[in-house]
């Protein structure tokens, strides 16, 4: 098991040892298999669809003859760097990526990449989260990066845990509530 998901004994950490280290530093880039697919649909768009048709569109507007004032022709070539950007970027990550299902989890108590945590703060308030990928941040859906400080105040928690999240304002103090592991499956539009 990767050393990201294993909890050291307390007493061997210092305060420095807390500090995540972000995921190109590592070479890893852990994602949910739905959070793989989202990266990969973009991947089979930009490269089936929207790429050939500014290629077209690239082309009609070269065949019309002075290109040096060819507004056509200036932004397709544009958009046409600004895909292979993207496109560029996508395969990289997806090479880099390390797919982790929640669903297989072993250990459901405990929370871990891809868990959905409910915790309450000083205030009464309770919060749901779900802990995934750099690349599958959502804040509206409310998932959050396994590297983000509320998901490693989190990490290796167990329900009835009380953590500690350092904030801008200081030191505030969570319960972990409930752990569950989830399908985190965007929901289809219609």
């Amino acid at each position: 098991m990767n050393k990201a998901f294993v909890k050291e004994d307390a007493d061997d950490q210092d305060e420095s040892s807390s500090v995540p280290v972000e995921p190109s530093a590592q070479g890893i880039n852990y994602i949910t298999p739905w959070g793989y697919a989202r990266l990969k649909k973009e991947l089979d768009h930009l490269a089936g669809v929207e790429r050939p048709e500014v290629v077209r569109n690239v082309s009609w507007a070269a065949s019309n003859g002075d290109r040096s004032e060819n507004g056509d022709y200036l932004y397709g070539k544009k958009r046409l760097r600004e895909i292979d950007r993207r496109i560029r970027f996508l395969i990289k990550r997806m090479e880099a990526s390390q797919v982790v299902n929640p669903l297989e989890r072993d250990n459901v108590d405990q929370a871990f990449f891809g868990a959905t945590v409910t915790y309450g703060n000083a205030n009464g308030e309770t919060t749901t989260v779900a802990i995934v990928g750099t690349d599958e941040v959502d804040s509206t859906r409310k998932h959050v990066s396994w590297v983000s400080p509320i998901a490693q105040a989190l990490l290796k928690s167990r329900e009835g845990d009380l953590v500690k999240l350092r904030t801008p304002a200081g030191i505030e103090e969570l319960e972990v509530l409930e752990i569950s592991y989830q399908s985190l499956a965007e929901p289809e539009t219609v």
